[in-house]
């Protein structure tokens, strides 16, 4: 079911973004060569506690161990957070962080180079956050749920890259998956049309190669089929009279 949002509950849920938005940050900011994955999820974990009423959405959340999701180069999401993950000068890490504030949650993530990196890494990382934001600029209330996916397939298929199909953005709101599915392909006019109040996770996932997937054997960890790196960015946003509102930018 659709659950549309109020002005008030947009509110919290902004206010519970910011929380999310600083935390990204931070965690881009202290990546580098030598800590491992741990590292990252204890500060994150750390960090969102510090605020009043807020706390890591993952932790726990269909059993998942980690308070954030860590994949590095080929992994595209739900990498588990592990000591013996150690970042390496020139990987990708994508940083995948949920926050639960006063009864709503929001979802947002980055990929981050790790110091130096490849010339075709840091294409993929721009053309990812390019096709984000096309995704977000196509979330009007003259659009539909396919009108996103299509705006983020023309910019990653134009650029040589490949659209993960098997893992979509979602509602959110007072659950952390909520209806609607939010796929990164498409085609314009189709599935639900976009509604004032309607609170979404906008999700990119991105692969150098080809677009199909597998899952490893701790069950979370998915994979590009062909080992190819991958890069996943994530905005929550509000439908609004005005336009997208995204929840979990970092104000500048």
């Amino acid at each position: 079911m659709i659950q549309l949002k109020s002005p008030r509950e947009i509110e919290v849920m902004a206010e519970g973004g910011k929380i999310l938005a600083d935390t990204v940050a931070m965690l881009s900011e202290r990546v580098e060569p030598g800590m491992s994955t741990l590292d990252l999820d204890a500060l994150a974990e750390g960090f969102i506690r510090s605020h009043d009423n807020a706390v890591p959405a993952f932790k726990g959340l269909y059993g998942f161990p980690g308070s954030i999701c860590t994949s590095i180069n080929e992994e595209i999401v739900h990498g588990i957070p592990s000591r013996k993950r150690v970042l390496r000068e020139g990987d990708l890490v994508s940083i995948d962080v949920g926050v639960g504030y006063n009864g709503f949650f929001t979802d947002s993530a980055a990929t981050v180079a790790v110091g130096d990196t490849d010339e075709e890494s840091r294409r993929l990382l721009a053309v990812t956050v390019e096709a984000l934001e096309a995704g977000i600029a196509a979330a009007t209330t003259d659009n539909h749920i396919g009108d996103i996916g299509a705006a983020i397939q023309r910019v990653v298929e134009e650029a040589g890259f490949s659209v993960v199909r098997e893992l979509v953005g979602h509602g959110i709101g007072t659950e952390f998956h909520e209806e609607p599915q939010v796929p990164n392909y498409g085609k314009p006019k189709r599935l639900m049309k976009l509604t004032p109040g309607l609170t979404i996770a906008i999700e990119p996932m991105v692969n150098a190669g080809a677009p199909r997937t597998r899952t490893m054997p701790d069950r979370w960890t998915i994979v590009t089929a062909d080992g190819s790196r991958s890069a996943h960015f994530e905005h929550t946003v509000a439908i609004t009279d005005h336009g997208p509102r995204v929840l979990t930018r970092r104000s500048a």
